[in-house]
């Protein structure tokens, strides 16, 4: 089984994610960063990026972050260019593909049927509303679970050190993909690395036949 992320590695949801942020932080009277300098917020759990901006009260700017992103925000994306046919490819080579993403479901589910995303996927599988599911360990293993797959036959792709330290802790092999939101030093933490879509097959079958 393939596990797929969705921010920064199927679509680039870099303007949706950073106005709806901007928007909680104006809605709780904080400075607001240079938007330039936000796109770190691109992949970690949004409770956990608040935090790090010194938010006093991170639970409430979710709340605000999704008044906005719940309307507008969630399609101020675009799918990367080349993430169609690399899906189609490895469809037409026989594997299963399921999304785990740290996105809250409801919203993961909207954005892949928007996108026509979704025919791709066995499964979606993203994090729940109210944080009982909000790391990407928690939300990789319910994947697991859910689908039926084995760490030893699958593998997890996603452009953020997130994504390979959730595969690790749980046994499988992880392929970063670089054109989302990474950097160079999280990476290194996968097993593979991918520059671009039209060769994220050959990289996840030489992880899955290692």
């Amino acid at each position: 089984m393939i596990f797929l992320d969705l921010d920064g590695t199927l679509t680039d949801p870099q303007e949706g994610i950073i106005q709806s942020a901007i928007y909680a932080l104006q809605k709780l009277g904080l400075p607001v960063p240079d938007p330039t300098g936000m796109t770190w917020m691109i992949g970690p759990p949004l409770v956990d990026s608040f935090s790090q901006l010194g938010v006093a009260d991170p639970d409430q700017a979710v709340t605000y972050y999704r008044e906005r992103f719940a309307t507008v925000g969630l399609f101020e994306n675009t799918v990367y260019a080349g993430i169609p046919a690399a899906l189609d490819q490895m469809q037409n080579a026989g594997h299963g593909m399921c999304l785990a993403t740290s996105k809250p479901e409801v919203f993961a589910r909207r954005i892949t049927a928007h996108f026509g995303l979704d025919t791709y996927l066995n499964e979606t599988c993203g994090a729940s509303l109210d944080r009982s599911r909000n790391s990407k360990t928690a939300v990789l293993r319910h994947a697991l679970n859910l689908t039926g797959a084995t760490a030893e036959t699958s593998v997890m792709v996603g452009d953020r050190h997130h994504d390979f330290d959730a595969a690790k802790e749980l046994g499988l092999p992880s392929v970063a993909v670089t054109w989302g939101y990474g950097t160079e030093a999280e990476y290194a933490r996968a097993d593979v690395t991918c520059t671009q879509p039209s060769e994220l097959l050959m990289a996840i079958q030489s992880v899955l036949k290692g």
